[in-house]
């Protein structure tokens, strides 16, 4: 049984700050995240690109951003429990009893869900052809954008991850971005440059098209993507990364008998 004082649910920028004030007031505190580090959606999905909303921060990284972070709450020894994801909440008097999906057990006065979009996994391409390319030449997250530079990326999503990465890797590699539909969900502003791109002919934008199938050996050699009226094209591709993210937020809070 872990006793402390505070329980943060969630290892990603807010988490860790929060775990820094907590140790400001002389709180002790430990946190519990599903993923194997931390950082939540900084350093899973765009640990190498640039960020500009961070508050008195220009730039930086999802990696830096967390660096900083974890450097700023090394005084107070946070403990991390990693892989791990609350499954049971029970109130006992002034404090609270929780129990992780791995068996950690925790004895809390109090919790804070820092959650963000919630405990989340990529949702991946149905097409069964994409399953021996994954890790290898295909990609639901990015690692090291080195890799990509002088390649041909088709990108599919039509999220903030899925523009943010198509506007960067442009800028060094051929992209193709596809979405299957003309709206996209992401930032207007993050929009309004993919086509101002496509225009300039630094980047091909593909849209009411989904992945039909992935053509090669080891390594992907083309993709074939279709229209929704029945066209198929197939396009020269190195790599591919789907954005297509789900989150377990709903469903574990509901779960757990929290509001949110």
């Amino acid at each position: 049984m872990n006793k402390t004082d505070v329980l943060i649910i969630g290892a990603g920028p807010t988490g860790l700050f929060c775990a820094h004030q907590l140790g400001i007031i002389g709180l002790n505190c430990e946190i519990v995240d599903n993923l194997d580090k931390a950082g939540g959606q900084c350093i899973e999905l765009y640990p190498d690109k640039p960020i500009y909303d961070i508050p008195a921060v220009p730039e930086c990284t999802g990696e830096e951003l967390t660096n900083n972070l974890l450097k700023q709450i090394k005084p107070f020894n946070i403990k991390f429990h990693l892989n791990e994801r609350v499954e049971e909440l029970k109130k006992n008097q002034n404090r609270w009893h929780v129990k992780t999906s791995g068996g950690v057990e925790f004895d809390v006065a109090a919790i804070v869900i820092a959650g963000g979009v919630g405990s989340f996994e990529p949702r991946k391409f149905p097409v069964k052809e994409c399953e021996k390319f994954e890790g290898n030449s295909l990609f639901y997250s990015i690692k090291d954008k080195s890799i990509f530079k002088d390649k041909t990326i088709s990108i599919f999503g039509g999220g903030d991850s899925a523009l943010d990465w198509a506007i960067e890797l442009s800028n060094a590699s051929k992209v193709n971005l596809i979405h299957r539909r003309d709206g996209f969900s992401g930032a207007e502003a993050s929009v309004q440059k993919v086509k101002e791109l496509n225009e300039q002919g630094k980047l091909n934008l593909y849209t009411k098209y989904q992945m039909d199938t992935v053509l090669g050996d080891k390594n992907i050699k083309t993709v074939k993507i279709k229209h929704d009226e029945g066209e198929i094209k197939e396009i020269k591709s190195d790599y591919v990364l789907g954005f297509f993210w789900f989150n377990y937020a709903t469903w574990s809070y509901f779960r757990l008998g929290i509001k949110y």
